[in-house]
Parts: C-alpha cells; sequence; structure tokens
C-alpha cells in the first residue's frame, strides 16, 4: 500500500479511528497495531507475509533464550543462529542471482563455461528494512543493553509497525519498543504536528520527487542524445528527486507515527546543505548510517584501528544493501574516497552545527562549500541513478564535455520552467525551516493566523495540481 495511494487514504483515517476507540485497552491497541500493520503489508502481496511473522517468531525467542543462558558460547552461537536466519533470507531473495551472475561471469572470463542457474523469485518489498530491525534488537539483547519482551503481539507490532515498515527509519528496540509498553493519550498538538509533517512530505514526494522523476527519466533514458549542460541538469533533477522521494516517505511516516502516539527518530536533517561529505553523511538516512556505525563499524575497530579499512568497508556495505548491482557497490566506494580524505585531516567532524545558525543567509565560504558538496554527491548519483557501470561512465564522461557551460537543449529548457520555480520554492522553504526537525514544523507559526493556513492552502493546491495521474512507487521501495 503506497502513501500517496486512494487506498491508503481510506486506510490511515479508519485505522486512526479504531485505534483511539480503543484508548483504554494497550493489549487491544498493540494487537490492532500488528494486525493493521500485516494488513498493510500484505496489500502488496500477502505471500510475503510469512517472512515477516518468521523473522519476528525466530528473533523473539532467540533473543529470550540468550537472556536466559550464562554460558558465552551458547549466547554467542544464539546470535549467529540469528544473523544467519536473517541474513540468509536477505541473501537468497535480493543477492542470490547477483552471485550466481557474477560467478557465471567470472568463470567465463577464465575460458570456463558455467551455467549456475538463478532463480525467479520477486524482492519482498521492504525485507532490507524489517531485517535490519529485528537484528539491532536481536544484537542489543545479546550485549545486554536491552532486556528481550516477553510479550509477542508488542514484538510483533514493533517489527511490523507499518508507517516504517516498507521504507523506514529503521528504527531501534530501544527507541521504538518501550514505546508499545506504555499507554497512549490522544494529543491534539502531536496529532496537529504529526498532519503537518505528512502534508511536506507528500509535497516532497508528489510534487518535486515524481516532477524531477519525469525529466531525470527523460535524460537518463536518452543521455548519448544530449549535451553536457542537459546531462548535469538530468544529475541535478535526479539528487531532488531520491531526496524527495526518500526523505518525503521518512516524513510521512513520521507523522503517521505522530498520529498514534508514536516518536520515531529523524531520517533527514537537511543534507544538501551540508558543508562536507562527512556532515552530508550525519544528515542523510541517518537511521543506516548510525546502524552501520553502531553494528558495523565500532566492531570492526571504528577509528581506534584500521579506520581507512573500516570506513571502505561500511560504505561498500552501505552500497550493496541499496541493490544487487555493481553500480551501487561502486557509489559506495565513490563515497569513501570522498570521505576518506576528511578522516585522514581529522576534518570529518568540522560541520556539527547547523550552516549559517542564527543567520538568514550563508557565507561565501559556507555557499562555496555547500555548491562544492551538492556536486560531488550528484556525481555519485549518477552511478545510483544509471542503469549500469558503463552507463553511468559515458554519463559522466559526456557530462563533462566542452558543452557543459552551454544552454541546455531547447526542447528540455521549454519544460522546465515550472519545476524549476518549484525547486526554488522548495529550497528557500527548507533553508529557512533547516534548524527545526522538518521545514515546516514551526514556519509561520507565530505569523497571523490565515497567513499560515494560506501557506498550507497553497501547499494542498502545488500537490493537486502537479500530483501524476497514476500512482507512483517510492524509490526505496526497491531495497
Amino acid at each position: 500500500m503506497l502513501f500517496n495511494s486512494i487506498d491508503f487514504t481510506i486506510f490511515l483515517p479508519i485505522v486512526f479511528l479504531i485505534y483511539w476507540l480503543l484508548n483504554s485497552h494497550l493489549r487491544a491497541q498493540n494487537l490492532f497495531v500488528a494486525i493493521s500493520s500485516y494488513v498493510f503489508y500484505g496489500w502488496w502481496d500477502y505471500r510475503f507475509l510469512f517472512l515477516i511473522f518468521f523473522s519476528t517468531v525466530v528473533d523473539f525467542f532467540i533473543a529470550k533464550n540468550i537472556q536466559k543462558s550464562r554460558d558465552p558460547k551458547v549466547r554467542k552461537l544464539l546470535l549467529i543462529c540469528s544473523l544467519f536466519t536473517n541474513l540468509g533470507l536477505l541473501g537468497v531473495f535480493k543477492y542470490y542471482n547477483f552471485f550466481v551472475e557474477n560467478f557465471n561471469q567470472a568463470f567465463t572470463f577464465l575460458g570456463y563455461h558455467v551455467n549456475g542457474s538463478s532463480l525467479n523469485i520477486v524482492l519482498p518489498v521492504g525485507i532490507s528494512f524489517y531485517t535490519f530491525q529485528t537484528l539491532s534488537y536481536t544484537i542489543d539483547v545479546y550485549r545486554s543493553k536491552l532486556q528481550p519482551t516477553h510479550n509477542f503481539v508488542s514484538f510483533a507490532a514493533f517489527v511490523s509497525f507499518f508507517p516504517q515498515l516498507v521504507a523506514g527509519p529503521i528504527e531501534r528496540a530501544t527507541n521504538l519498543l518501550p514505546q508499545f509498553y506504555k499507554s497512549r493519550k490522544f494529543e491534539y498538538t502531536n496529532a496537529v504536528d504529526g498532519l503537518r509533517q505528512i502534508l511536506w512530505g507528500l509535497f516532497k514526494k508528489m510534487v518535486i520527487a515524481d516532477n524531477c522523476a519525469l525529466y531525470a527519466d527523460m535524460i537518463f533514458n536518452n543521455s548519448e542524445s544530449y549535451s553536457g549542460s542537459t546531462l548535469a541538469l538530468g544529475a541535478v533533477f535526479f539528487a531532488f528527486q531520491i531526496y524527495g522521494d526518500f526523505s518525503g516517505y521518512s516524513d510521512i511516516a513520521i507523522g503517521t507515527s505522530r498520529l498514534f502516539g508514536f516518536n520515531l527518530m529523524q531520517n533527514f536533517a537537511f543534507p544538501y546543505f551540508s558543508r562536507d561529505v562527512a556532515e552530508f553523511w550525519r544528515r542523510w538516512h541517518i537511521s543506516l548510517s548510525t546502524w552501520f556505525r553502531d553494528y558495523l563499524y565500532i566492531p570492526l575497530g571504528g577509528s581506534r584501528s584500521h579506520k581507512v579499512r573500516n570506513v571502505f568497508v561500511i560504505f561498500l556495505v552501505s552500497g550493496f544493501w541499496h541493490g544487487a548491482n555493481w553500480t551501487f557497490i561502486i557509489w559506495g566506494a565513490i563515497n569513501a574516497l570522498y570521505f576518506i580524505p576528511l578522516l585522514l585531516a581529522k576534518r570529518n567532524r568540522v560541520n556539527t552545527s547547523i550552516v549559517a545558525e542564527n543567520k538568514r543567509l550563508p557565507s561565501p565560504k559556507e555557499l562555496f562549500n555547500i555548491i562544492t558538496t551538492f556536486s560531488l554527491v550528484t556525481i555519485a548519483w549518477v552511478f545510483f541513478r544509471a542503469e549500469s557501470v558503463s552507463h553511468a561512465l559515458i554519463f559522466i564522461r559526456d557530462m563533462f564535455s566542452l558543452d557543459l557551460l552551454s544552454l541546455p537543449v531547447y526542447s528540455i529548457r521549454k519544460l522546465i520552467y515550472p519545476i524549476v520555480v518549484l525547486l526554488a520554492f522548495f529550497v528557500v522553504v527548507e533553508w529557512f525551516g533547516r534548524k527545526d526537525k522538518y521545514a515546516i514544523e514551526n514556519l509561520l507559526k507565530n505569523k497571523f493566523t490565515p497567513i499560515r493556513w494560506a501557506f498550507y492552502t497553497l501547499i494542498i493546491f502545488l500537490i493537486g495540481m502537479y500530483m501524476q495521474t497514476e500512482e507512483t512507487p517510492f524509490i526505496y521501495f526497491q531495497f
């Protein structure tokens, strides 16, 4: 079920009303959340409900037995069982064909004919997200950072919580699971704030991302026909498409959670205003970045030993997490190459405060750093979007041709004026809201009420005017 679908527009109010009618019954509320979440997920393909239920059962009982055991070897064996089960399922559904195809190609290159069979299977939506969520629970119990729950319904609701089930944020059990133990009361201010964040998320997705996608697809799919400046424009459109699409999903997920009395972690913190790549990765997909930091980077040794190797491993794994394709792995490697010089120069934590804090505009130096960082990130995004490594390399080669500084081709130029104006509006709103958790959290809050409502009406009008006639899936559904 898509957040930007008619189905969800009907689903959400019904679930909201029934949920709060059960206000005085915590167990009933949690059971209803779990059932609703399974309906939400099963709307896509009910056959894969078994996978999420299986992961839930496995980690629920393994965590309980980890706590019971005092034998370190048994505890470690149980943890390995959890890792093997969850990563095994992820590996079969997401990576099996990738390894088989590359295995066949490697032996063909060496002059041997090997015919490893691939599997004709569909990638379950959200499997990368809920797998990491359940794994963090088991690992935290193993590390004695969390007491395992003995309430299966609460745990099932935590794993399958529908607002963030399909594309995050990847919540830690230490944050989200305890919220299922506490009684929740409807709070008008939280609900209004949630609706406001949902509105901004829908604007990001349906106005910014979906309209940028039209031109990004046009340019990437016909890249051999366009000038360098037009290709650069396509790369910029994709940069805004993926940001609007993914952060828009996160905003809708977080806002929807607030309607039900839950608080999820911030997943994006205005990453395109970053002054270096290290700051960008502290602000982009925060739940995944911190997951890799806590469960992979630090166990590898963190910054204490082999820090360059550890950083490179993290970025390669992050790329591979996004998809079973060499384009994603190279995208991760490029970001590692951006990051490592900052790490070696001990400048990876120079920019930790809000850019242009307490100022309306950035300084010339800050503006230069923002533009430079955005440009580097956008070049890397070409590999993320391209159909193959060769396509990405040719795209970048042609983009940096002699006509890079020329005007984009007229056929594109005459079409893009509305989206350029919308992007300018979007960037301005994000800039003035950059100190908050989402751009319009406090924007115009102290202004005359009709002005504030006029602004919200404008957002709704733009969504209605620029929304696509067909439902468009979120990019990260494929991961």
